[in-house]
């Protein structure tokens, strides 16, 4: 019972995606097949992929036993619920918002680095090597690559957007490194918290680790108008989105990669 109860660790924020107009459930494009379809029900079946989970506390031990990073639900859900209808002041205490927070980011780390730690534990499983060994292998890659990352964000203030003119696309790789993506790269992180909330990062110049979080009502997303663009070129599962026609564009995009990828392989 308890495995089929195992909740995908970005639910928290789809459930501000589904969808309660007549059908109770969410809209996605599956990247498997490239089709569009509708996940009935509040519990996201379809975000069903295996999660890797790799601690990165600088001095942190592998934690084996632990599935992903600890997180206070009920924090969470009050702080994304808020972000979503716009109202901060529902958002809980200043020390609880802080903390939702935090959980955003090293649940958006957490999506972030499972494409490498699958490619990474796929890549080892060739070597002559035991399965604690590739774990091991798997954990030192990650670790060297996101720990760096983790402590640069514990130093970023962040900023609350919403109420957002259009509805944001999820995927399941939702974190959005602007400093990396963008070109000229951007000095942001984001995270979509709900189709019209955003989390945005940017550095402080502060060397403590506790700074306000910011709410902002938004009418446009600025240096971050390509949003749904990231989302939808990094998702490699599945795509989120309020609306069948932001589905049928991807659709269109994701039809044309494919496209383009057969062409390449043809002798």
């Amino acid at each position: 019972m308890a495995d089929q109860e195992k909740l995908h660790p970005l639910r928290p924020f789809l459930k501000n995606w589904i969808w309660e107009h007549g059908r109770v459930g969410t809209r996605y494009l599956d990247y498997v097949d490239g089709e569009i379809k509708f996940d009935e029900g509040k519990k996201s079946r379809f975000a069903a992929e295996k999660y890797i989970y790799v601690p990165l506390d600088k001095d942190g031990e592998d934690a084996v036993v632990a599935e992903g990073p600890a997180i206070q639900e009920a924090g969470l859900a009050r702080f994304l619920r808020a972000a979503q209808l716009g109202t901060p002041d529902e958002a809980g205490s200043v020390a609880e918002i802080q903390r939702a927070v935090q959980d955003c980011v090293e649940l958006g780390l957490f999506s972030a680095y499972q494409a490498e730690a699958r490619e990474a534990t796929a890549r080892y499983a060739q070597e002559p090597m035991f399965e604690d060994e590739i774990r091991a292998a798997v954990v030192d890659d990650i670790r060297r690559i996101y720990t760096g990352v983790r402590e640069q964000l514990s130093l970023y203030d962040f900023s609350v957007l919403y109420g957002l003119p259009s509805p944001l696309l999820i995927s399941e790789t939702p974190f959005i490194d602007w400093r990396v993506r963008s070109s000229p790269a951007l000095p942001f992180v984001s995270l979509p918290l709900g189709p019209y909330c955003l989390l945005v990062g940017a550095p402080s110049g502060r060397k403590s680790r506790i700074g306000p979080v910011v709410w902002k009502a938004a009418a446009a997303m600025g240096p971050l108008k390509d949003h749904n663009r990231q989302i939808m070129e990094h998702a490699r599962l599945w795509l989120v989105a309020t609306t069948d026609d932001q589905l049928v564009a991807a659709q269109s995009r994701f039809a044309a990669a494919t496209g383009a990828k057969q062409e390449n392989v043809k002798p």
